[in-house]
């Protein structure tokens, strides 16, 4: 019997490139698997992959910001597979008017061009669309999904902070919020779901390249861009994730193997998390 084999999955923002890989690895651990996505396209392109490949998965358009949208995803689950036993939560980004143009602050920067965004000039907009994405994108489908594993008195909820959470980059204040806001959800939920059968945790990938940030960590040409050699440069395996490096822990925080396991956080960085730099 495969390891997932009767379970049921939702993983959220599954059409983007480390979501598709985690529910390409819970299909083939034997689960159904949902994939929810902002643009059903994206979505049901996942689970047809999965489907030619003899796993069971269905794509459905949901909207993490919107409850009604996520109400009406859960009614195709329940209509396709059953409820939810498993929720993975990989909705989340970040925005560029919740980032600033330099690391650092300098006394000559009040004399700014129009061209520099300081923090001074950050966007509370920007800055609660990424707290919204991230975080309230988290907590609505936990609201929605679990209902499922408390009827059940079983479930597991798995939930995608980030190498921000521990300790902030430079530049991206609202993500690095957000993601701290995650992990310390993940333990809060941990906590209140413990007396009904429910596991929370999280996984904290370090740098992995996604189409949200290779421009920001490589040139056109490939080489690395200047923040990507210092990401390198800290990361002592010397190397960015893969998509399927984070498959093992997925596999485990699935599993009965973390069967005693809840409210942690995992970094899965290369040893970024461990370096001082030094």
């Amino acid at each position: 019997m495969k390891l997932l084999e009767n379970k049921v999955v939702v993983i959220t923002g599954g059409g983007g490139v480390l979501c598709s890989t985690m529910a390409e690895k819970t299909a083939e651990l034997g689960a159904k698997v949902a994939i929810l996505d902002l643009k059903r396209e994206n979505a049901e392109k996942v689970a047809l992959e999965i489907n030619k490949n003899g796993g069971q998965a269905i794509g459905l358009e949901a909207n993490v910001l919107d409850k009604a949208s996520l109400l009406k995803a859960q009614a195709e689950l329940h209509k396709n597979f059953g409820p939810c036993d498993i929720l993975i939560n990989g909705a989340g980004g970040n925005h560029p008017k919740g980032t600033t143009s330099k690391p650092y602050f300098e006394a000559e920067d009040l004399e700014k061009d129009e061209d520099l965004i300081t923090f001074f000039d950050l966007d509370p907009e920007g800055i609660k669309f990424v707290f919204d994405l991230n975080f309230i994108g988290t907590l609505l489908p936990c609201q929605v999904f679990a209902r499922d594993m408390a009827k059940s008195q079983s479930g597991n909820i798995i939930n995608i902070s980030s190498m921000n959470a521990f300790t902030p980059l430079t530049k991206i204040p609202a993500y690095s919020g957000a993601k701290a806001a995650i992990s310390n959800f993940t333990q809060w939920l941990a906590v209140h779901f413990s007396k009904v059968g429910i596991r929370v945790n999280a996984m904290a990938p370090g740098f992995f390249l996604t189409e949200q940030n290779r421009r920001l960590l490589t040139e056109e040409n490939g080489d690395l861009t200047a923040r990507g050699n210092t990401i390198i440069d800290h990361t002592p395996m010397s190397r960015f994730g893969t998509p399927e490096d984070l498959l093992g822990t997925l596999e485990w925080l699935c599993g009965e193997g973390s069967a005693f396991v809840t409210g942690v956080t995992v970094p899965i960085d290369g040893g970024f998390s461990a370096f001082s730099g030094v």
